[in-house]
């Protein structure tokens, strides 16, 4: 173990005989999701990564954010599952570094609870960090720190799976030769626009979902995602079944659209149903009739995982030439104790 915190290894593809500790990649994974989705988005980041390059052997380590609003259960699980505080990022040997999102309290980033904290992060990967990729509101978060780009909200939830097409020659997205659908799940949007005049790369879009992937160069190349490649086959269903269950409860006002491109044209009926009765039977306890959702397969699974792969295995060269050693970062002055 290092620093105290729980190993969790993914076995290379063809088994741990001939793996050397020098040979093992660390990967941080600052896991910001609310407390119900904390172990699913440890599963969904563990079986991208090992998709994306089945070959490495990775070696996850888990932090949280101090000042995330946690409840007892999530609590119960950051401790039962080892997980670090950011102070102990910045003193564990890492090669790379995930950021997720999380959903959103507030209009504006900066008045999220986590803000101070989070942008400590982000100022560490940039001068002092890891390779790193950022997620979702993670993403949205970063560009607006590092160069003020304000997200804008949209009029709808851009909510489904949405295929998405390479548009810039970049080694990211040498191996994609067509199509690749993406998870999207969000209330703001980042355009392309606004990315490019800011120095950033755009590499993959959808006419009707926008801008998925998009890189920057700084001291090391900077991976943003406003969608969710990381996603399993049935999130969606359970956002969206969590999302009618808060309309029932009366914490939301409006009865939420289903996910675009994903449910059968079945299965989209029977929810279309029951719809029309939650809006005139508004209750709680409705739920009960809420009907069964049979999660999609998604295609091209391997395609979606390939860029996150490329840039993977492009740490892994560049800690080769550095004999194998993660450097030890130091920690930025003045930075927050947990």
């Amino acid at each position: 173990m290092d620093m105290g915190l729980q190993d969790f290894l993914i076995r290379p593809r063809g088994g741990w005989a001939d793996v050397r500790e020098r040979d093992v990649l660390h990967i941080g994974l600052v896991n910001n999701m609310a407390d119900a989705a904390l172990e699913s988005t440890e599963r969904q980041f563990f079986r991208w990564v090992a998709r994306a390059a089945p070959e490495l052997p990775i070696r996850w380590h888990l932090f949280s954010l101090h000042t995330m609003p946690r409840g007892e259960l999530g609590n119960l699980h950051l401790v039962r599952e080892y997980y670090g505080k950011p102070r102990d990022i910045y003193r564990t040997r890492l090669h790379a570094l995930i950021v997720t999102g999380t959903e959103p309290l507030q209009a504006d980033l900066r008045q999220e609870p986590y803000w101070s904290e989070l942008t400590e992060l982000f100022d560490w990967i940039e001068q002092e960090g890891p390779p790193a990729l950022f997620s979702c509101l993670a993403a949205h978060a970063a560009v607006l720190h590092f160069d003020g780009i304000e997200r804008q909200p949209l009029a709808s939830k851009r909510f489904g799976m949405f295929d998405h097409v390479p548009v810039a020659q970049h080694p990211l997205t040498a191996s994609l030769t067509g199509p690749t659908p993406i998870a999207h799940s969000r209330w703001n949007d980042i355009s392309a626009e606004a990315l490019e005049d800011a120095g950033y790369e755009v590499l993959t879009y959808a006419p009707d979902a926008g801008v998925d992937m998009f890189v920057k160069r700084k001291r090391n190349e900077l991976l943003f995602q406003q969608g969710h490649p990381e996603y399993d086959g049935a999130t969606l269903g359970r956002e969206y079944r969590r999302d009618v269950r808060r309309y029932l409860e009366g914490s939301k006002d409006i009865y939420p659209d289903m996910p675009a491109n994903y449910f059968t044209g079945a299965q989209a009926e029977r929810l279309e149903r029951f719809c029309k009765r939650a809006m005139r039977e508004r209750h709680e306890s409705l739920m009960s009739a809420f009907p069964a959702i049979e999660p999609p397969r998604i295609g091209r699974r391997s395609a979606i995982a390939e860029p996150l792969g490329i840039w993977l295995r492009q740490i892994q060269q560049q800690r080769n030439e550095h004999n194998g050693t993660a450097i030890r970062r130091r920690p930025l002055a003045g930075l927050q104790a947990p």
